[in-house]
């Protein structure tokens, strides 16, 4: 990807992505709403732009440039599911200019923030992409079950051609807003091999440090509440389950950590030299889309009556260190688009060979997904002892019986998926989990959707799906 980019400047770049998502949403507002269809996730949409202009596109300063558009009608879907009304999302991405990252990938990806804080644009590679578009049926049945998850929430998938080159995009939520500073931020596999940020990486401004700088860091993890331990475990467990299924692996859990306290004496002087807010951003706004912040995305509690408080508003999980330190977490699962084929299978073998193979980040789906849920939720993430009062049954946001919400999705579709268990998940009659008390996902009255009754999970079809 760096190689094609270096010959399309990033002020063409920029310019022709707005261009592109201006013309395809637009085009989309006349077309009448209706259900998903299978065939609408093959669907790939392309239009011309020559810098003259024709009767369809503007004209414009950059060169002549094809943009293609990759299943318009599912990921319209996917937008309205989350809350994204057209004119917002063509508002947040194409209004303003977009706000290129420095921090770029260890692919090479060129990021992209819309100026409002809302969205991430990324440049994936043709695989990605590819496998984006293999992943979106299990996609749509996994947020019709549920949406409350920390896996990517994509909003479009783009392709701009431009003098005989590719460059495909993804368009993501922002996990890490840039109006909250983040005064430490992690990228973590549940790995030790190599899992330490470099010299170069230490010398940025805010370093994206790895599981060993953790650990090291903070021994004893990040102390949360019971009820957000148990619906964050429980989110990590499912999304995993799912991953597997894919046969994906080699993801991360992108965290960063916002410090109260910190942020306070931060303010305090900045005061007292008279700098405040001059270099700050301003505080969030509200954003624009439903489940996408932290704590929205473990609880669901988007846009509540209740009043916020400055903690809330944030978006970011109420934790503490075993100092006390107050924290505001804000994480999500990073880099699906890896699934697990020849090249990572050898990989992972002549590493074997010289390390202990358990350590290796490039593992094989099921291994690593039960080692990324433990490292995550015994080391990184732990659970503050309640304190002894009159015991009361836990009130976990994701405990009891919850019916899962088909959003508007066609009921042929999705029961179509769920019959036919087109997720791929691996079946088991007999697997529980420590602690389980027999709950389990089961169909709902029409035998066409699930809903929520702990750790086990049921397919629409009827069978068990063991973790």
């Amino acid at each position: 990807i760096s190689s094609i980019l270096k010959t399309t400047t990033s002020s063409a770049l920029k310019g022709a992505i707005q261009l592109g998502i201006t013309h395809t949403v637009g085009s989309l507002s006349h077309k009448p709403e209706r259900d998903v269809l299978m065939q609408d996730f093959e669907v790939v949409e392309s239009i011309f732009f020559p810098s003259e202009g024709s009767n369809l596109t503007p004209a414009h300063h950059y060169s002549d440039f094809r943009f293609k558009t990759y299943a318009p009608i599912a990921f319209r879907y996917f937008r309205e599911m989350f809350g994204i009304r057209p004119d917002d999302y063509l508002y947040s991405l194409c209004n303003e200019e977009l706000i290129e990252l420095s921090n770029s990938g260890a692919s090479g990806s060129l990021f992209y923030v819309s100026s409002d804080d809302e969205f991430i644009i990324k440049t994936v590679q043709h695989k990605e992409a590819e496998f984006l578009q293999k992943l979106l049926p299990g996609y749509f049945m996994n947020l019709n079950q549920n949406k409350r998850t920390l896996l990517p929430k994509f909003y479009g998938l783009y392709c701009v051609q431009a003098g005989g080159k590719n460059i495909r995009i993804a368009v993501m939520n922002n996990l890490l807003p840039c109006a909250v500073r983040m005064h430490l931020k992690y990228d973590m596999k549940g790995s030790t091999y190599k899992r330490r940020a470099s010299a170069k990486e230490r010398e940025k401004e805010v370093p994206t440090f790895k599981d060993l700088d953790f650990i090291q860091d903070l021994p004893d993890g990040l102390l949360l509440d019971p009820d957000n331990y148990n619906a964050l475990s429980k989110t990590i467990q499912r999304d995993c389950l799912l991953l597997q299924s894919f046969k994906i692996m080699d993801y991360s859990m992108l965290v960063g950590i916002h410090n109260l306290e910190q942020a306070a004496r931060e303010r305090a002087g900045e005061e007292a030299t008279g700098a405040a807010d001059q270099k700050r951003p301003a505080p969030p706004q509200g954003q624009k889309s439903l489940y996408c912040t932290a704590i929205e995305a473990i609880q669901g509690n988007a846009h509540g009556t209740r009043a916020l408080d400055t903690e809330d508003q944030m978006g970011g999980i109420p934790a503490r260190t075993a100092k006390g330190e107050r924290m505001l977490v804000y994480i999500g699962i990073i880099d699906i688009l890896q699934s697990y084929r020849f090249a990572k299978k050898i990989e992972h073998s002549w590493k074997a060979l010289v390390h202990d193979g358990d350590t290796v980040s490039v593992h094989r789906p099921g291994f690593y997904a039960d080692r990324f849920q433990k490292f995550m939720c015994n080391t990184v993430f732990k659970k503050i002892p309640l304190k002894t009062s009159p015991s009361k049954k836990s009130r976990g946001t994701l405990g009891g019986v919850r019916r899962a919400n088909a959003a508007g999705a066609g009921p042929s579709l999705f029961a179509q998926l769920s019959s036919s268990n087109s997720l791929g998940l691996p079946h088991s009659h007999s697997t529980e989990t420590e602690g389980d008390s027999g709950e389990h996902w089961e169909k709902d009255e029409s035998g066409e959707g699930v809903f929520w009754k702990g750790p086990k999970y049921m397919a629409g079809n009827g069978d068990w799906l063991g973790c």
